[in-house]
């Protein structure tokens, strides 16, 4: 009885910081499919006159536990830059901080952003979320 009891207590403490780093090793794929997206928006742009906002366009597709969705820069154009935003569902809907991932690429510059539930992204040069 006491083993199980050890063992209980061995799995409560573990399975957390398990689960966290499943997590963490899972934003990968959000990452990844950033790059994906950056490069194809690129391609596009250097056939059209402006970005896309609309991801069929590029050929891409969303990871396994992200969904991904394009938009305009707040106060900018298509024609300067994009939004690129993946929000986690499944077992990556439970990532707290890094639920919903942006990077937001204006006149050139990235930015990275991440939250749990807000519908604006503060953008910085890093972000915990897109650690490399």
């Amino acid at each position: 009885m006491i083993a199980v009891a050890v063992v209980a207590v061995i799995v409560a403490l573990a399975l957390p910081s398990f689960k966290g780093s499943v997590q963490k090793s899972r934003r990968a794929d959000a990452i990844a499919a950033f790059a994906g997206v950056q490069q194809a928006q690129e391609r596009w742009r250097g056939n059209n006159p402006a970005y896309t906002n609309i991801l069929g366009n590029l050929g891409v597709t969303s990871p396994q536990l992200y969904t991904l969705s394009l938009d305009t820069p707040a106060g900018g154009s298509l024609t300067t830059g994009y939004v690129i935003v993946a929000e986690g569902t499944g077992s990556q809907a439970d990532d707290r901080a890094c639920k919903r991932m942006s990077v937001q690429m204006v006149n050139g510059n990235v930015g990275y952003g991440a939250c749990e539930s807000c519908t604006t992204f503060t953008y910085g040069p890093t972000n915990p979320c897109f650690n490399r």
